[in-house]
Formats: C-alpha cells, structure tokens, sequence
C-alpha cells in the first residue's frame, strides 16, 4: 500500500506527460487531480487502519535492491509519517487546483506537479537513509522547473539559488549518513540497523551537526533562510504551496526521525542551543515579516518564525512538545497554504502586492468581500487565536517546551504576539479603509478561486475545534519518542549522581 502511494503520483506523471498535445489545460488538470483523489483514498484508507496502539512503524514493505551498498527498499509509516502524507495528500490537489485553468505548457507542469509528489510521499514513508535521500534529491529538478518556467520576472535568479541550496542541502546529509554508517559499523542503511552507541561521543556531534546544516537549510533555519523570500515570492502561487506548505516539511521531518531518533544521547547535548536557534528563527520571522511591504513576502518571512516553534519544540523533547511539533507540521502546512493561495487572488484581481496599494477589499460591492473575509480568517489562524487550527499546535509547543526551556518558550508565546501585529497590518491595509479609487470594480472570484481556500478554511476550522483528529495520529509515536529520550535524560542525571 505504500508503494502505491509512490506509484499513482510515478504514473501519473507519465500519463500526462504522454498525453496527446490537443488536450486543453483544463482537461489535462482534471487528469492530474484523478491522479491525486487516488491517492487521497489510499491515504485515507491508511488512516482508517492505522493502529493507535502501535507507537512502532506500521504497512512494512521489504525488499533487497543493491546488498552491496547497504540500499533497501524498505517502508515504513508511523504517526509522524501518516501525520505529514495526510497533510501531503490534501496540499497536491490543492496546488493543482490553485491552478491557472490557462496554464501553458501544462502537460509538463502537471506531471513535475505530481513527481513532487511521489517524491514527498517516499521519502516521508523511507525506512533506508539511501532510499530516503534518493526520495529527498528526487524533488529537486522538478520544483527547479516549476519555479524556473512558471514564476514571475526574477523566477531564472530564485530557482537557481533554490538549485544551489537545496543540492547543498542534500550532499551534506547524504554525507552524514555515509559517515554515521561507516562509523557504526553497519552494513546496510536500514534505519533500524543504525546503531550510534558504538559512535564516540565527538563522532556524533560531528555527524549531528552535519546532518542538522542540511535539514536546517530546507526547513529553513536562519541564517540558512536566504533561498527561501526569493523562491516563495517568485513561484506562483500553486508552487509555492508545495514549497511552503508541504517540502519545507522534508526538513523538520528529517530533524525528527534521522537526528532526535537516531541520536538520543547527543541531543541532549545540543537541545539547549537548538532551542536558541530556533527562538532566533521565531522572533526573526516575525520581526522580518512586520517591515515587509510585499504581502506575499510578508507571508513568506512569517513561514520562517513559524518553522521555529517546531525547531524549538522538538529540541525539548518531550511527549507534549513533540506532539506540538508534529502538529505544528500539518497547521503551518494548511495555513500557510490558505495564505498564498488567497494573496495569489489578489495579485490575479487587484494586480499588486504593495501594502500601499491595496486597500478597502471588503467593499462588499466593488471589492472582493469573500477573499478578505477568508483572509481574516487565514490571518487569525496564523496568530493563533482560540478555536482555529493553529491554536491547537501552538499551545503544545508552549506547554510542552515551558518544562524544559521556559525562558525559550516566553521568547516564542512573545513571538506569537508579534504575529497578530503583522497580521493585523495586512489585514487593516488591505481589507479595510475605503477604496483609493472611485471607479475600482475588480473582477468576480471564480468557483475554482474559491473552493480551494474554502476548503482550508474548513478544515482549519474543524482541526480547530476538534484538535483529537490532529493529535491522536502522533500521539502514539511522540510518546514513545519521548519515553526514548527522557530514559536517557535519567541515566545521565543518575551518572552525574
């Protein structure tokens, strides 16, 4: 079943690639979002039968492919994978559902579209480091193409530094699982096989902080971020979606299963510092995000500070905490997912992005009075409030990283304050005052417009309100994470004793 996961986006995208050139935009989309609903029902029949009780990694699928270079074939989903191809599974057809109907070149677009999907979807299910760096690297030619040929005017420059970074990125965690399994003695890259207490105390910092730079330059971690404001701004708004919503992911994800799991002894060493790291990449965003006058880059900067909670969250290691992380995930991925898509509208129908330029969009009349209202509702999600989505994530991060780094966690709820600051600028410069221009009358909001935003909104909304379809997936897997790391927590305390 997890192979299919991989298989219907693989085929599909060849589908599409082959598909007579006659073929309208419009249709080719709608071949690309059946490609998608399958997926999206395996993923859910996966959810449904996914045991709660089993903390350990569910679905298995084995097979032997190169013995002499220690690569597998080897699935596996646990609460953190099933957490994140849920999220996966909603944001694809999102993305192709944002999509211009008027797309050119759109055999080509839709099928790199769903290459990143089969891409994401292995990697997130790898049970082998080879397997999953070949998973990781897949995903780089096709996001290159779709931020090169389909962004706007400075689209060659972002997507070259989008090559650069991300190549960069994968090199050195390929190189960290080389040297972790060379140092450990192992023969093969099965995660299981991985063992790091024959490592030498200095190895494994060496090979953390490897690891940690790659993944850090995906999420991405200040000063690692530099890529990310010029990748978001100049993708359209579909591909940013992927790139924000759902292959920043890869990063966190990363952090989780290859560097917390793997690592249990020396992350108790580096928490402390990774949780400074990830207050920096917190209050940056936010402070970042406030002097923006570009939506769309305010939007993108916000993303920073976010990511951060999961940083810090994942550093104190706790089973609260590290449920906030996973959670923090799947929230940040559907917000920031509503987020651009609503200011992709407003740049099709307003035609800026300028906070100076934009102005009285709740006109009920002559303005667009359902996207500002989803745009209030986006925004609110964002900064947290009570009954939405993020609320939900951010509360457990606060609350489950306040034992360990209470100091860190205040920085971060103070951050969180911030964010309503920004927010509370976009929204008041552009959905509120009166329209600069007495004879503004923008175009209606399709239902293709719409539905995608409408969609978000309900379940951020749902999630909102009924957070136990958020959490109970995690919850499992996020115990038995911390159970790991608080077992070595008491042993440490017992040697210094």
């Amino acid at each position: 079943m997890l192979s299919l996961l991989i298989l219907i986006p693989l085929a599909g995208s060849l589908l599409i690639g082959l598909l007579p050139s006659s073929f309208s935009s419009a249709r080719i989309r709608s071949v690309a979002l059946g490609v998608t609903a399958l997926v999206g029902l395996l993923t859910l029949k996966l959810i449904l039968d996914f045991n709660l009780g089993d903390p350990g990694f569910q679905f298995e699928e084995y097979l032997p492919w190169i013995p002499q270079l220690g690569l597998s074939y080897s699935l596996g989903m646990d609460g953190l994978s099933l957490s994140l191809m849920g999220l996966s599974a909603i944001l694809t057809p999102i993305a192709i559902a944002s999509s211009r109907p008027d797309t050119p070149r759109p055999r080509l677009y839709y099928s790199m579209i769903l290459l990143v999907s089969a891409a994401v979807a292995g990697a997130f299910v790898a049970q082998n480091l080879l397997l999953f760096v070949l998973f990781y690297e897949l995903e780089l030619i096709p996001l290159y193409l779709l931020i090169g040929i389909w962004g706007s005017d400075k689209r060659g420059y972002a997507a070259m530094k989008f090559l650069i970074y991300t190549a960069l990125s994968g090199i050195l965690i390929l190189a960290g699982f080389l040297g972790l399994t060379w140092l450990s003695g192992s023969g093969s890259f099965d995660f299981d096989a991985i063992n790091t207490e024959k490592i030498s105390q200095i190895s494994q910092l060496i090979l953390i902080t490897v690891l940690l730079i790659g993944f850090g330059i995906k999420i991405p971690l200040v000063p690692l971020h530099t890529w990310l404001p010029d990748a978001y701004v100049e993708s359209s708004a579909p591909v940013t979606i992927l790139l924000g919503g759902l292959l920043a992911k890869l990063g966190t994800y990363g952090l989780v299963r290859f560097c917390l799991q793997l690592f249990p002894d020396t992350w108790q060493l580096i928490g402390p510092g990774l949780s400074i790291i990830g207050v920096i990449s917190v209050m940056y965003g936010a402070l970042t995000a406030i002097a923006q006058q570009d939506i769309k880059r305010m939007v993108a900067y916000s993303s920073i500070g976010h990511m951060g909670y999961i940083i810090v969250a994942t550093a104190a290691g706790t089973e609260v905490s590290l449920i906030g992380a996973i959670s923090q995930m799947v929230a940040h991925g559907l917000i920031l997912a509503i987020l651009f898509h609503l200011v992709g509208v407003v740049e099709t129908k307003v035609g800026t992005r300028e906070l100076k330029l934009l102005n009285g969009l709740m006109n009920p009349i002559r303005g667009l009075p359902l996207i500002s209202a989803l745009l209030i509702a986006a925004g609110m999600a964002s900064a947290g409030i009570p009954g939405l989505v993020g609320f939900v994530a951010e509360f457990l991060v606060f609350q489950g990283t306040f034992v360990v780094f209470p100091v860190q966690s205040l920085l971060c709820i103070i951050a969180s304050g911030l964010t309503a600051v920004y927010f509370v600028i976009l929204l008041n410069r552009t959905c509120f005052g009166r329209l600069d221009n007495n004879l503004a009358y923008y175009p209606k909001v399709s239902l293709s417009e719409r539905a995608p935003a409408l969609v978000l909104a309900a379940l951020i909304l749902f999630l909102g309100v009924q957070p136990s379809w958020l959490l109970r997936w995690s919850s499992p897997t996020a115990k038995q994470m911390a159970l790991e790391l608080n077992g070595i927590r008491v042993q440490q305390v017992a040697n210094r004793l």
